[in-house]
């Protein structure tokens, strides 16, 4: 997995996003409002993708794909230290994008169980927001 870091800020970046901890995802629900659920986040900063596993039936699952690509947000919190990835988010099922985000999860947390039913949630970040962000040439900063 690449990490290309440019600096001490997109260093302390990186590593903040490589931590294990609980994340939330933000989806927009039918009639507007925010859907906020605890998942497990990777974030591949060289191509500012995060992703997310999760089941196909799942209520996050059916707001991106209803929304068509809907501008979603990520966000983990360590005390003081906090960051937010917001983007694009595509859901993608094909065998290959599943194994690589799988491969992802168990480098940051551990070994997904088996699921068949499987997706990835990608979201192209476009934006980083809080304490903890990347150097000053990344969009929104």
């Amino acid at each position: 997995m690449n990490t290309e870091v440019r600096d001490d800020a997109d260093a302390e970046f990186v590593q903040f996003w490589q931590e294990r901890r609980v994340c939330f995802l933000s989806t927009p629900r039918a009639d507007g409002t925010p859907h906020l659920v605890p998942v497990g986040v990777t974030y591949d900063h060289a191509t500012r993708t995060a992703r997310v596993i999760t089941s196909r039936s799942t209520a996050k699952v059916r707001n991106v794909e209803r929304a068509g690509r809907p501008v979603v947000a990520v966000s983990q919190v360590d005390g003081r230290r906090w960051s937010t990835l917001e983007g694009v988010a595509t859901v993608r099922d094909d065998a290959e994008a599943v194994r690589d985000a799988e491969a992802r999860y168990a480098a940051r947390y551990r070994q997904p169980r088996a699921n068949p039913a499987r997706v990835v949630i990608e979201i192209s970040v476009r934006r980083c927001l809080g304490t903890v962000r990347p150097g000053a040439d990344t969009p929104g900063r």
